[in-house]
């Protein structure tokens, strides 16, 4: 008989499930799990703070479509990835948090950092337990995995109690489930698939939204394919970005809302009627159009407002089952002027942005920064949102060609995720670009773990827009009463010394002439890049020229 002990079991179990890294900050409670992970080949990367952790093995399944790791310690190593986890819960994208706790002998006498940890998640998991027996680890670990990839994905967390993981059992006491989870789809109900049949035969101005459910369901193929063949104009959001690349002709970036209030079908495909589409408010749907909402989550269709059909289960499955009822219906789409007229719209909005776009003002205007980025990036770069007002600009600005290369917090809007994004994502394309477009203020929060893109040699540049505020609140408030209190920062911080001095290359920019060659430096170097570029802090995407244009009665 073989003796084995609580860390090497749950690396086994993790590296059954193909895990390649887990994201972590260091503890006492949590050691032997790294002693495990090594020994099984799986590599430890540890950043400066929990959250980052936490925000990395969402960014995990954000790039790859599988479950990121995240091993935290007792107590505060917890209750600082509390928030990575909140974001993953809403996005909603599948991790799983490990969380050390003190020993369950011990338990209410007093222990160092004992918290009822698993109690204090539940409300944003789909899962949490505590680990209360050695040899059922693996167990713990393949329920873990299956419940944050089943259905609606999400995380789930394990407690593992410091007596559980330095414990040992013999290995013939150990199951390891083998065959727990399946691929099986969940397909759309029949009659309600012909129900959103009998609505295209007869719509002549389809407009499709497509959000995250795309990419965890590996549809982007049949959104290209069903878009084309009832010749729809589409915008994507969320991880629906990327989906349909940048240049197809039926894809528009500005020109939603023109599509919204003039078409007679909306088809919602992942996407929540939530403020982003103004809680369905009427002066988003004045024509009151059929409604066709497809959700892997059933709870959310037809919240805020009434729909037509709505159909639950795999976009993949449903949208093949919709084309399939199609062609045997004999469909024929309603002809090329509907989306040439959505189009010309979108590219007349477009226009009014060149001027901004190619600015010369200084401090440097936003959009300029955002169209010299445009350019420079490969087509298959990566793009990692984090900050408020300039993330706007950049969503409004950069091509995202392939699904799962623009990373943004979600409904969330949780500012600091975008440090432990980037990671996995250079861990995930090594050799690919890498960008995270921060705010200033996003930067303060999670932006000390550039060091730890240093230590682990991950050549990640960051597009740091320097307005000396929290923009997006401050122009609001000056606005209505004329002041901003408590909105302001130092513009005069220089953050790209903050990168110079942990060993990567930094770079402050100033002229809007010297971004592209800057840009060129940063990804030339090799190194983690941070280009700190000073903008225009009287500059806020609300006020932006042409945005009357957008958001004009139709």
């Amino acid at each position: 008989m073989a003796e084995i002990d609580g860390g090497r079991l749950f690396a086994k179990a993790l590296k059954q499930e193909g895990v390649e890294y887990v994201f972590t900050l260091n503890g006492g409670h949590i050691y032997n799990l790294y002693e495990g992970c090594a020994d099984e080949g799986i590599k430890i990367i540890d950043f400066r703070h929990e959250q980052v952790a936490a925000h990395a093995a969402e960014g995990w399944a954000k790039v790859t479509g599988k479950p990121g790791v995240a091993i935290v310690t007792a107590g505060p190593g917890v209750t600082d990835a509390v928030t990575g986890v909140a974001n993953a819960f809403q996005a909603p994208s599948p991790m799983i948090l490990i969380g050390g706790n003190a020993s369950l002998g011990d338990h209410l006498r007093g222990g160092l950092q004992d918290f009822d940890s698993a109690t204090f998640l539940k409300p944003i998991t789909k899962f949490s337990e505590q680990v209360k027996k050695v040899e059922r680890i693996p167990e713990y670990v393949a329920n873990a995995f299956r419940q944050a990839t089943s259905g609606v994905p999400g995380p789930a967390y394990l407690e593992m109690p410091i007596d559980i993981v330095t414990g040992k059992t013999d290995d013939e006491n150990v199951r390891y489930p083998q065959r727990y989870r399946t691929e099986a789809k969940a397909y759309g109900d029949p009659e309600y698939v012909r129900k959103v049949v009998d609505i295209l035969m007869t719509t002549q101005r389809p407009m499709i939204l497509a959000g995250s459910d795309i990419w965890w369901c590996d549809a982007a193929e049949e959104l290209r394919e069903f878009v084309e063949m009832i010749d729809s104009p589409v915008f994507l959001n969320a991880m629906g970005r990327g989906s349909i690349p940048s240049d197809h002709p039926n894809l528009g970036s500005l020109g939603r809302r023109y599509g919204l209030v003039k078409s007679d079908t909306v088809l919602l495909i992942g996407t929540p009627i939530d403020f982003r589409l103004s809680y369905g408010s009427s002066s988003i749907f004045p024509q009151n159009p059929n409604l066709i909402e497809i959700m892997m989550d059933g709870g959310k269709i037809g919240q805020n407002r009434d729909i037509d059909v709505g159909v639950v289960g795999d976009s993949k499955a449903i949208l093949q089952q919709i084309m399939d009822e199609l062609k045997g219906a004999g469909y024929k789409p309603p002809g090329k002027a509907w989306v040439e007229e959505v189009m010309t719209e979108d590219a007349a909005l477009k226009a009014v942005d060149e001027p901004m776009l190619n600015s010369d003002q200084t401090p440097i205007h936003p959009m300029r920064v955002m169209k010299e980025l445009r350019d420079f990036l490969d087509r298959d770069a990566t793009v990692v949102g984090d900050g408020g007002d300039i993330v706007t600009f950049a969503a409004r600005v950069l091509k995202i060609n392939e699904a799962g290369h623009w990373l943004d917090p979600g409904q969330f809007g949780c500012l600091g995720a975008g440090s432990g994004f980037a990671a996995a994502a250079q861990l995930a394309r090594p050799g690919k670009q890498v960008c995270i477009v921060y705010g200033d203020g996003a930067f303060g929060l999670t932006g000390f773990d550039v060091e730890s893109y240093v230590r682990f040699n991950l050549p990640i540049v960051s597009v740091l827009g320097n307005n000396g505020a929290w923009n997006q609140t401050t122009q609001g408030v000056v606005r209505r009463g004329g002041r901003g209190l408590g909105t302001y920062l130092s513009q005069e911080t220089d953050y790209a010394k903050i990168m110079e001095g942990m060993g990567g290359y930094g770079e402050r920019i100033t002229d809007p002439a010297e971004i592209t060659p800057a840009l060129d430096r940063a990804f030339s170097s090799g190194k983690p890049a941070l280009l700190d570029v000073v903008i225009d802090p009287n500059v806020s995407y609300g006020d932006m020229g042409g945005r009357s244009r957008q958001t004009r009665q139709y």
